[in-house]
């Protein structure tokens, strides 16, 4: 189920990214959304599971397009300056989501049982559509680019010119293999520490986005004291920190700890990816978070893949140890090639 969803998620975003640039980020937008909000209210009345498994693919598919053009659309509107502000800002909604849909969905799963939950996704997406058609009515958005497929070519072209775009999407797709990739294991994890309740991993997952928010709490205060290359390095070290103390196997409420800790310290390094991304073909902004967040979502695709087969194969302390020394070795390989004089130190 997690793959039927994350799959089509990563694959369509190269598209859609695209389409945004040539037919309006803000139209698309909320043509994604209806989407979602289509495949919630199908969710709601599936009668089999390939049924459901059909429709998270649509879902997939529509979530495609609501993230990364949303972080072009901050692109469009705010001044690299501010951006990075502007980021945490958007990213402070999704880790309040994150920590509200993970812990809130476990909870109404145990009491109201699976379809309770899609129909809440699917009110909540009807409200975020009606908030979307009313708050871009009169947004200040440049015009799209109408010169159709040979536009969208000469975009990915100028995209691939620039030498950062190889570390930025090999770097996301390193951090959603190994980040994200982990979260369908974090409830047999718990299992195998004699913790079955499905709230509990919920609320384990909630922590990661409380840690995230953390972030976005605090960003605009570290950024004038740090610089990036630093703050990047940091985040590459406690996620490390958190894999080794995970390979213990913690009980579930060190586990929440930590996986509080692990949504500061990822998004310590990530968030710096995305200002670079947004930087990376400026007339082709669309595509470039697309295929930012396409890479990101890839990993996380075939992240359950890869940690199945290291937990049966390496084991399960052996492949998290490995696991957060390649995000250290991630984090200082970022620091080292991402450097951008006018924006160091910022």
């Amino acid at each position: 189920m997690a793959t039927a969803f994350a799959i089509p998620y990563a694959l369509v975003q190269p598209i859609l990214g695209a389409l945004a640039d040539m037919f309006g980020k803000a139209r698309l937008l909320l043509i994604c959304l209806s989407i979602v909000v289509i495949a919630a209210v199908i969710s709601t009345v599936a009668t089999s599971f390939p049924m459901l498994l059909a429709v998270r693919v649509l879902f997939g598919i529509g979530s495609g397009g609501i993230f990364p053009i949303g972080l072009a659309l901050v692109g469009d509107l705010v001044p690299v300056a501010g951006r990075q502000v502007a980021i945490a800002r958007l990213l402070g909604a999704s880790m309040t989501a994150i920590v509200l849909g993970a812990a809130g969905a476990g909870i109404v799963g145990d009491v109201f049982g699976w379809r309770m939950v899609f129909f809440l996704n699917a009110a909540l997406g009807m409200a975020a559509l009606a908030g979307a058609i009313y708050g871009f009515r009169n947004a200040n958005l440049p015009p799209p680019d109408m010169k159709g497929v040979a536009s969208l070519i000469s975009g990915y072209r100028a995209l691939f010119r620039n030498p950062l775009s190889k570390v930025c999407f090999t770097a996301v797709l390193i951090e959603g293999l190994l980040v994200q990739g982990m979260f369908p294991y974090v409830a047999i994890l718990l299992r195998d520490q004699g913790e079955y309740r499905a709230a509990i991993a919920g609320l384990v997952l909630a922590g990661w986005g409380i840690g995230g928010f953390v972030y976005t709490l605090i960003v605009s205060r570290l950024l004038p004291h740090f610089t990036e290359r630093v703050l990047m390095v940091t985040g590459g070290t406690f996620t490390a920190l958190v894999y080794g103390v995970l390979a213990l196997g913690p009980s579930w409420q060190v586990f929440f700890a930590v996986y509080t800790v692990l949504g500061l310290s990822f998004y310590l390094l990530h968030s710096f990816i995305q200002v670079y991304a947004t930087e990376l073909a400026p007339e082709a902004r669309g595509s470039a978070l697309a295929m930012h967040s396409s890479c990101f979502f890839l990993g996380q695709a075939c992240g359950p893949i890869v940690y199945g087969f290291g937990f049966s194969h390496l084991g399960t302390p052996a492949t998290l140890v490995l696991a957060g020394v390649i995000m250290l070795s991630t984090a200082v390989w970022c620091a080292n090639s991402l450097r951008r004089p006018e924006m160091s130190p910022l």
